[in-house]
């Protein structure tokens, strides 16, 4: 993973995501119910506060989920909710280190096509079926990862020229245009429901 990218809206932060796998997968595991930025501002706080360059699968799934929870939970909270997203982070963690050696790269380094890509994908612990084709179309778009069949398999998330989630920011330009394609789905969704 040798590419730059600008998710966090942080440089540090976003150095972390461009070099280190564990990173992007926890910061998509954190992309729910806060902004985007502090999601992907959270592996590189995680990695501060464990002392740490870079995260590793194995280290962290073995941290007593107590302290791990106060590290997540330490002000500034990592995430709205510290408490189950640490929980979530060591579950994420100990399947990486069951299934894959603790070595994230393994999950898309031998995976054949876009479709297997988003099986293992899906089977992460705290990744659904719209979580694990964002990180498809991320992978894909910005991290050079591009098994066959990726753009399919990521669905309208690979689309080229799409403003539709984190895998389309590579600026505050358009994280501006992603956040406004996101309200208006709100405000479609907010119509649909009031029609009779």
């Amino acid at each position: 993973m040798n590419t730059t990218v600008r998710l966090a809206q942080q440089p540090e932060a976003d150095e972390l995501l461009s070099r280190d796998p564990l990173a992007a997968l926890i910061g998509m595991l954190l992309d729910q119910q806060v902004p985007m930025e502090w999601a992907f501002t959270g592996p590189y706080t995680i990695a501060q506060r464990m002392g740490r360059e870079t995260l590793d699968a194995g280290e962290i799934a073995s941290y007593a989920p107590e302290e791990f929870a106060a590290l997540l939970s330490a002000k500034p909270a990592v995430h709205r909710y510290p408490g189950s997203m640490a929980k979530r982070v060591q579950q994420l963690c100990r399947h990486l280190v069951d299934e894959y050696g603790g070595d994230p790269r393994t999950l898309w380094r031998d995976a054949a096509t876009g479709r297997e890509l988003l099986n293992r994908l899906n089977a992460l612990p705290g990744y659904g079926k719209q979580k694990s084709q964002i990180f498809v179309a991320l992978l894909g778009k910005q991290y050079g990862v591009r098994p066959e069949g990726w753009r399919e398999a990521a669905g309208a998330y690979g689309e080229e020229g799409s403003y539709r989630s984190v895998a389309d920011i590579t600026g505050p330009d358009s994280l501006d245009r992603v956040r406004a394609h996101k309200r208006e789905m709100k405000q479609a969704a907010k119509a649909a429901a009031k029609k009779p």
